[in-house]
Order: C-alpha cells, then sequence, then structure tokens
C-alpha cells in the first residue's frame, strides 16, 4: 500500500514538473522574437550575393557567426574598383544583431536586419569600425588610423544642421548614412601628431538604443 502510494505521488510529480516546463517554454517562446529562425549552421542561408553561408570567416574576412569583419578595407567592399586607393588599410568592424543578425526570422533567406523595425531607426542597431594604415612622407613612414561608433537613430529623435537630437534636445552625433548617428570618432597619425578623440556625443558614445 505504501508503495503503491508513493509510486502514485511520483508520477503526478512528474506530470506536473512536465506541465510546468510546458509552460515556461510556451511562455519564453512568446517573449523572444527569434524563437523559430533559421540560422547560418542550417546551411541554407545566403549572403547578399547569393552564397551559401558558413561559420567562421569567409574569404573576404567576414564571420557573420561573431559579427565580425576583419580584413582589408576594400575587401569590405568585395574589392568594388571605386575603392583601391585604401586596398592596404586595414579594417576591424563589430555589430550587433539589430545592425545584421546571425539568424533569419522573417523566412527571406537572408540575415535578418533590424528585425521587428520597419527601419534602422528605433532599433538600436550599432556598428564600429576601426580603419589602419600607412603612408610615406620625406622617405619616412607614418602610420594612422580612425575609429568610429555609429549608432541608429533613437525613434523619438529628429535632426537638425545634420546632426541627431534626442526628444530632449540633447545632441547625439552627426548624420551618417541617413539613419544613423555618428556618437564617437578618434583619430591618431604619428606624422601629423593627432592623436585621441576628434568627436564625442555629449550625451553619450554608447552603443545600442540611447
Amino acid at each position: 500500500m505504501t508503495k503503491s502510494i508513493s509510486i502514485t505521488n511520483i508520477a503526478i510529480m512528474i506530470v506536473a514538473v512536465v506541465f510546468a516546463f510546458m509552460a515556461f517554454a510556451s511562455m519564453a517562446s512568446a517573449g523572444n522574437p527569434h524563437t523559430n529562425v533559421t540560422t547560418i549552421q542550417d546551411g541554407i542561408l545566403l549572403d547578399s550575393e547569393g552564397n551559401f553561408l558558413s561559420v567562421g570567416y569567409n574569404t573576404w574576412g567576414y564571420n557573420y557567426q561573431a559579427h565580425l569583419f576583419n580584413g582589408k578595407y576594400c575587401d569590405s567592399y568585395r574589392d568594388a574598383a571605386w575603392c583601391q586607393d585604401y586596398k592596404n588599410d586595414s579594417l576591424t568592424m563589430k555589430w550587433n544583431d539589430a545592425w545584421l543578425a546571425n539568424t533569419d526570422a522573417d523566412g527571406d533567406g537572408l540575415l535578418d536586419r533590424h528585425f521587428g523595425y520597419s527601419s534602422y531607426i528605433g532599433s538600436g542597431a550599432w556598428l564600429t569600425n576601426h580603419i589602419s594604415g600607412e603612408y610615406v612622407q620625406d622617405g619616412k613612414t607614418y602610420r594612422w588610423s580612425e575609429f568610429y561608433k555609429i549608432v541608429a537613430a533613437p525613434a523619438d529623435a529628429y535632426v537638425d544642421g545634420g546632426f541627431w537630437y534626442d526628444a530632449n534636445g540633447g545632441e547625439i552625433g552627426e548624420v551618417i548614412w541617413g539613419q544613423f548617428a555618428m556618437t564617437e570618432y578618434i583619430y591618431n597619425d604619428s606624422g601629423t601628431g593627432d592623436h585621441g578623440v576628434v568627436y564625442k556625443s555629449p550625451t553619450g558614445p554608447g552603443l545600442g538604443n540611447l
């Protein structure tokens, strides 16, 4: 009798745990827009040129899974003719999911951009660029580097005089690529002596939603 009651209690506990897990999974799914997605690991997603994506770095230097680019400046543009003057310069880029995700949640077979938003505005997207190179002047070789922080403008921001401002009138940064603001710019040049921050947003050069 005691053994029978014990087994019954265990069965009830198991059923309760299963239902609790199912309820938790359902809530987690409802709160996560990326639950039903296609991943790079699935092997069917394409890049902008129609090539299948894979994890790790591709020929050009993009690692879409890790949200990274490491390579030459022109390689980031697939060695486009217009950027040949900069082909020896190095570029490192980092970005977040809102800028370019490593999944496809909208079913178009491509990595998502500003998923859940009609544009980048208000999406919290951000990108950092670190560019470096060298040049020869009067027989001497000098090195230079630039660093940019770029963020999508908030939904309630506005443009005035080429700069984005938040709803309270705080300066976010210079307009770049229409929907974005440059919140920080650092320039170093061993030939000119330039070194340090050229521009830093008064409202803070942070990333994501400001």
